[in-house]
């Protein structure tokens, strides 16, 4: 191992920051339908969440701030018109579809299946798109 960051070797974690609404509704889903933990809260205005893995920070719209002068922090406008998704890799979709449709979470459509896998979209109150993937062996 060499002293520069190779990426792997950091010893960091990422953090997905998700811009949205109203963060009362956004925590909820997250915790209650996705089984997200809850680990710190600011001010009303942001929620650090640990969810299969990883940080999860929503965090509410913003103007530009000195360390982002150009930068506003908005939720999605359309959300049929995607940016950014995130993907859970699940051991059986439709168990976790039934899970998740029980706790709330709306599918887009049927689960789909492919020869390599099966999955299913749906969002979340901000309309962030987010999916269920079950690899087939």
């Amino acid at each position: 191992m060499t002293d520069e960051p190779d990426g792997a070797d950091w010893g960091s974690e990422l953090t997905h920051i998700l811009v949205v609404r109203d963060l009362a509704p956004a925590v909820t889903f997250y915790r209650d339908v996705l089984g997200a933990t809850v680990l710190r809260e600011y001010g009303g205005t942001s929620c650090v969440l640990q969810l299969f893995g990883t940080w999860l920070l929503l965090v509410t719209g913003g103007d530009p701030t000195d360390d982002k002068p150009t930068v506003t922090f908005e939720a999605p406008a359309d959300p049929d018109r995607v940016s950014h998704s995130m993907t859970f890799r699940v051991p059986d979709a439709r168990r976790a579809h039934d899970l998740l449709s029980g706790r709330g979470a709306e599918f887009l459509a049927p689960l789909a299946e492919s020869d390599w896998e099966i999955r299913g979209f749906f969002r979340d109150p901000d309309g962030h798109l987010l999916e269920i993937s079950e690899a087939k062996s």
